[in-house]
Parts: structure tokens; C-alpha cells; sequence
């Protein structure tokens, strides 16, 4: 029988292994999280150990459903069914905390596809009341109760804490996966902009820090395209595309050996010989002449999901 789990925090970071968290890594572990004292508290160079070190996997986002593979202590072992991953067919693989996750037959989260509300904003605040409850992610989806609906400038919906509102300035509304529209490549591009100068993070899935391809896999996904969640999966989907034909929205790739080796790194194409990517550790999110970057002579190929 398969199990399945909500994550019930903000932002779950996914591990590689339960030996991999450090000290100063306690505050991602925790329930409830605390997401900015981990992230302030890290020095560029910690942040850099995520990488070299293989520390994290991934993220998943509050009320996101995942699948148990084992439990391991006070850990579970799990795919993240919308991350399509070569590391395993039916999602990306790693290890949560569990008390960051709450079976899915305890998380009062209603069965089957229902309308349903996606932050918008690059995060945004739950509310119980008049009160602020617990501020989420861009791309958090939370199914609509439709007894409710819209109404106050505000929206309800399902959570793993119960019946919470958010402002719908800070939300679309969508009545099934297949309501979103069909973007051009600018919209993406548009999606990205609003996230210049967010501070990089290895394995990062959130408006509160993105790697590189969980950057451009959460601007598609913000528009109703799955692709796979890592660069070097990516660029083996996707329809290619010629350097010369790039237009704003294809995915650029670079790879090492002055782009004959493995792919490392992707950015999105926004025009003018520019690309926006989340960069490395102690760098934030930019767009740049593709040129003037250390990534230029790196260039591999260009894949569009749009």
C-alpha cells in the first residue's frame, strides 16, 4: 500500500541522507521551521558546503504531497512526485524530517482535484482571522473550499492547519491543473524578473531561495509545465533549439570542458544575448550578458518547454 504524507512547513528542505545535516542546519530541521534563521545564519562558505559537500537534495513546498519509500528514526524517506528526476521514475528521491510532514489522511487536506488558489507573490502570509499565520512560497497551491470562495479580498482554502485565507491580491485561482494559460517565452521570463536579487541556494525550490534549475522548473511550473527538476535532466527534454533561434523563455545549458563536458548549469534566455539564472552560493539571482559571464565559453545547448 502507498503512503502518502503532506509537508506541513512552509518549506521542507530534502537531505541527501539523515547523517548530512550539520549543527547550524537545526533550524531547517525543526517544526515549526525556521527558514530566515537558517538562511541568515549561514556564511557564503556554508552555503557553498550544500553543494560540494552533496548536503541537500531538493525542497518541497507546504500542503505538497510526497511519497513514503521507508522511515528511518525520526526520518522519511521520500519522492516528491511533481520533481521528475532521473534518480528515480516516479519523482525526486531524499529525506524529510518527519515531523515537517503529517500522514495525508490526518492533514484534513480533501481527496481529488478541486479548484484551488497558487500564491503568485514571491511569499505570502496565511491568515487565521484577522491574524497572520504562516507566511509560504511562491508557487504554494492549497485547494479552494468552495463553500467559501473568494470573498472580502481574500480567498479560503485547505491546509495541513486547518481553514486559512489568503489575500487575493497575492494568489491566482485556477478551477484544475488544466486552467492555466498557455504562457509565451516573455511570460516567463516576466515570472523570473521579480526574483532578481534573491540570494542563490543549493537545492533551493522557493521564493525564499532557488538553485538554478529549480529556478526555471518553478517558473514553468508557475504556468502549468512540468519539467525535470535538474539541469542535466532538463536538457535532455525539452525541444531544442538553435543559439541562433533563441528567443526569450528557452532554457540555455552549460556544460564544463568549454561545453563538451557534463551539463552543470542552465539559465533562461531573456533577450539581447542576456540570460536570468540563479548563479552560485554568495550570489543572487541576475540577468546578464551571457558573454560577460564565466558561463559563456561553457555554452552546450538550449532546450524550449513553452
Amino acid at each position: 500500500m502507498t503512503t502518502h504524507y503532506i509537508v506541513r512547513v512552509p518549506v521542507a528542505t530534502v537531505w541527501t541522507s539523515p547523517e548530512k545535516p550539520r549543527n547550524i542546519d537545526q533550524k531547517a530541521l525543526s517544526y515549526p521551521v525556521d527558514l530566515s534563521g537558517w538562511l541568515e545564519g549561514m556564511t557564503t562558505d556554508e552555503r557553498r558546503q550544500l553543494t560540494d559537500d552533496n548536503i541537500v537534495q531538493t525542497q518541497a513546498l507546504y500542503g505538497q504531497t510526497v511519497t513514503l519509500i521507508e522511515e528511518k528514526d525520526e526520518w522519511l524517506h521520500v519522492y516528491i512526485n511533481e520533481q521528475p528526476s532521473s534518480k528515480l521514475e516516479k519523482g525526486y528521491p531524499g529525506w524529510l524530517p518527519k515531523q515537517q510532514a503529517v500522514l495525508y489522511e490526518d492533514s484534513g487536506m480533501p481527496e481529488g482535484e478541486r479548484p484551488f488558489a497558487v500564491v503568485t507573490a514571491p511569499s505570502a502570509w496565511l491568515y487565521k482571522g484577522e491574524e497572520k499565520y504562516l507566511e509560504v512560497s511562491y508557487q504554494t497551491r492549497l485547494p479552494l473550499k468552495e463553500d467559501k470562495g473568494e470573498s472580502d479580498g481574500k480567498v479560503t482554502v485547505f491546509t495541513p492547519d486547518g481553514t486559512l485565507t489568503l489575500k487575493k491580491r497575492d494568489v491566482e485561482v485556477y478551477s484544475s491543473l488544466k486552467g492555466f494559460p498557455h504562457p509565451s517565452g516573455q511570460d516567463l521570463v516576466r515570472s523570473g524578473e521579480k526574483f532578481q536579487g534573491l540570494p542563490y541556494l543549493w537545492g533551493g525550490m522557493s521564493g525564499f531561495g532557488f538553485d538554478c534549475s529549480g529556478f526555471v522548473y518553478t517558473l514553468h511550473r508557475a504556468w502549468g509545465i512540468t519539467i525535470p527538476r535538474d539541469a542535466s535532466d532538463q536538457e535532455k527534454s525539452g525541444t531544442p533549439v538553435e543559439r541562433k533561434g533563441l528567443l526569450p523563455g528557452d532554457l540555455i545549458y552549460f556544460a564544463k570542458d568549454e561545453g563538451k563536458g557534463n551539463v552543470y548549469h542552465v539559465g533562461m534566455y531573456y533577450g539581447d544575448g542576456k540570460m536570468i539564472h540563479a548563479p552560485s552560493a554568495g550570489k543572487a539571482i541576475e540577468a546578464v550578458p551571457i558573454a560577460e559571464t564565466k558561463y559563456g565559453k561553457n555554452y552546450h545547448s538550449a532546450r524550449r518547454f513553452w
